[in-house]
């Protein structure tokens, strides 16, 4: 008689287990590049090509946001303080990076629900759907961008050296968002709930980020506005691109050292979540 096969976990087995895992989630991140492009691209021409406005809805919205907090502020309904840029450039600049933000975040939860019949048919990468959305947030990004130059022009701001770090402020509001859309992901797709209660959070967020509004000198809202932490973001991104010097640096770094390491958790936390997430939707 065969004696039973017993397993013993160590702290050494374990920490090969989080090796392998680690290892196993590059390896489909690598693998997932062709066909998070072919996804990317699909949506892409889906998402204009078939709309009357095409490739205008990429700003539309934040333009839109823009001439009402204009409005308010020079009709004296809303009064928004003092700013460093002229107020309709500074919320401009704000509205746009708070799209491109909310595109990364809205990405991953997005590409999932889009792809739930594919899911349960085809074994691919997982990793392919965030890829995805990241791709087509920079191609809306990159549209965003280069109407803010042109506005820029008109209004007379000049950029400065500091346009150069500009890419890595753009990569920081990918990156942020990414993170936070991945930890919603496992959670929005057993609950609807959380896809249509999102937009109210974030409208709040948005409040207390210097997006619409500059950081009050003092009080509560100041309080909020300073352990908000994408307050550093928006605002380093907006001061290099706009050739100011950036005033929340040190906190900016920070918050994107953290968001990495929070990324390469959420993101193990995906995988993990995944194949119990196609059973149920599969259910």
């Amino acid at each position: 008689m065969t004696e039973p096969h017993v397993t013993i976990y160590t702290s050494d087995s374990s920490r090969t287990t989080s090796a392998k895992m680690i290892r196993a989630m590059f390896t489909d991140l690598l693998a997932s590049r062709e066909l998070a492009w072919r996804l990317a691209v699909r949506d892409i021409r889906a998402q204009y090509l078939q709309a009357f406005f095409g490739i205008l809805w990429a700003f539309i919205l934040p333009l839109a946001n823009t001439l009402a907090w204009v409005f308010l502020n020079s009709s004296g309904i809303v009064s928004v303080g003092e700013t460093t840029l002229p107020y309709p450039f500074y919320v401009f600049t704000g509205t746009m990076f708070w799209a491109i933000f909310m595109d990364a975040l809205n990405a991953p939860l997005q590409q999932v629900n889009a792809a739930r019949s594919m899911l349960g048919k085809l074994n691919f990468p997982r990793e392919a759907l965030v890829v995805s959305g990241v791709y087509q947030t920079i191609f809306n990004a990159l549209i965003k961008v280069g109407l803010l130059f042109i506005v820029m022009f008109f209004v007379g701001v000049k950029p400065g050296v500091s346009l150069i770090y500009f890419p890595l402020g753009l990569a920081s509001l990918v990156l942020v968002g990414t993170v936070l859309g991945l930890m919603i992901t496992p959670i929005g797709v057993l609950y609807t709930d959380v896809g249509r209660g999102l937009p109210l959070l974030m409208q709040f967020l948005m409040y207390i980020t210097p997006v619409v509004f500059p950081m009050p000198e003092a009080g509560m809202a100041r309080l909020l506005f300073s352990f908000n932490p994408l307050t550093p973001v928006v605002s380093t991104v907006r001061d290099w691109f706009s050739g100011q010097p950036p005033e929340f640096l040190l906190p900016f770094i920070l918050v994107n050292l953290f968001a990495v390491v929070l990324l390469l958790l959420c993101w193990g936390i995906y995988r993990l979540a995944m194949p119990i997430l196609i059973e149920r939707m599969s259910a």
